[in-house]
């Protein structure tokens, strides 16, 4: 389908497809065996200008939207799910700062973080913190002009990789949800360490660690926002995040899907491709069409996201539910087709079935993002009577 793209935004979607295809596609399978983080794909698409993206011209970016930046988490995870999940994660990591940093703050971080200079993490998810933001037991603690932040962070992608990381920690633990601020830390901060690197069943090659703070210091002007604004910073950065994930299930559906076309043309049963078996065929329309809808969703909420809408917490939970469901379905639907083949690691479907799992659970697992659809809808409903 035709979805009015403008020049630029195709020329986007075909350098990110390039990239994809000339250097992530050789190494997927090599990347997903060792776990080994993808430096080498990351210089190249700093090299192309990809991180700058959605980041203002001001600060060095190219002052790019939504839109384009899920055009290319789509066709970077058409190839490999672990590379853009790298990729994307920095845009997470991002959001804080581009939402509410301070002038000083953009200018000292933003021009590093377009230029692909430095990689970016978001610290939200604890043992207890999750789902429930409410659950963070991280604390900051004002001591003249420093934060004395001290806590764990767990399941934290680019941990350890990333130069900037911006945090959720508890101010102030009496005013509940209006008691957590947000921070930016730097690596090397006095304090800051990394516990181990998770060893996990899909996205092995981004990098997931614990983040450890230890009475870490961190200078007063590295508050995001205000004190207390740390669950609106969470939040407000998840409703702009959530369509990527979204536009991540797009792009593995696609590529599992291709794969299970590719191999139906070739394999042939009783004297036939089994493309040419009807149960075959009707598998595959029920993949493509899934995809398709996926698709128009994701671009119709980022263009949404792109037009300066104040509330798009429904829409993005919706994008995200939808469209990472369909990753699921299609990615083991390719495996089905595929047979015993598509069970085999010497083809691409079994990783992208493994891959897409984490898509139903990070940046708010999809049955939260039915509650979050649900709240929204009661809220709707109050208004209109």
């Amino acid at each position: 389908m035709d979805y009015f793209l403008t020049e630029e935004q195709l020329m986007i979607r075909d350098l990110a497809r390039q990239i994809a295809e000339e250097k992530i596609v050789p190494v997927r399978a090599e990347l997903d065996e060792t776990g080994e983080f993808p430096w080498d794909v990351m210089k190249t698409i700093a090299q192309s200008d990809l991180f700058g993206l959605f980041i203002p011209e001001e600060y060095g970016g190219l002052g790019k939207g939504c839109l384009e930046l899920c055009v290319a988490v789509e066709e970077l995870s058409r190839a490999c799910l672990g590379v853009s999940t790298s990729y994307a994660a920095n845009a997470l990591g991002t959001y804080p700062l581009l939402l509410f940093g301070t002038e000083d703050q953009k200018k000292r971080f933003l021009p590093d973080i377009a230029a692909g200079k430095r990689l970016v993490a978001f610290g939200l998810t604890e043992a207890n913190a999750g789902s429930d933001a409410g659950g963070t037991q991280t604390t900051a603690r004002l001591e003249g002009n420093e934060y004395v932040i001290n806590g764990t962070k767990q399941w934290i992608t680019n941990g350890g990789v990333a130069e900037i990381y911006t945090i959720i920690a508890i101010t102030d633990r009496s005013k509940g949800p209006r008691g957590a601020s947000a921070f930016v830390v730097e690596k090397g901060t006095p304090g800051f360490s990394f516990g181990k690197k998770e060893n996990k069943m899909g996205i092995r090659a981004s990098a997931t660690t614990e983040l450890i703070f230890d009475n870490c210091r961190v200078p007063r002007e590295n508050l995001i926002g205000k004190d207390g604004a740390g669950f609106l910073v969470a939040m407000k950065t998840l409703d702009s995040s959530r369509t990527g994930v979204g536009a991540q299930g797009v792009g593995v559906a696609q590529g599992a899907f291709e794969e299970a076309v590719k191999f139906a043309r070739k394999r042939v049963q009783f004297g036939h491709p089994v493309i040419t078996f009807q149960a075959i065929q009707h598998m595959l329309a029920d993949m493509a069409t899934s995809i398709e809808a996926a698709r128009a969703l994701v671009y119709a909420v980022a263009r949404f996201i792109d037009s300066g809408a104040k509330d798009v917490s429904k829409e993005s939970a919706i994008s995200k539910l939808y469209a990472t469901d369909v990753a699921m379905k299609v990615t083991t639907d390719a495996v089905q087709v595929m047979g015993g083949s598509g069970y085999m690691k010497e083809y691409p479907v079994e990783k992208m079935m493994r891959d897409a799992k984490i898509l139903q659970i990070y940046e708010g697992t999809n049955q939260i993002q039915r509650n979050v659809i649900g709240q929204a809808l009661i809220k709707e409903f109050a208004r209109s009577k």
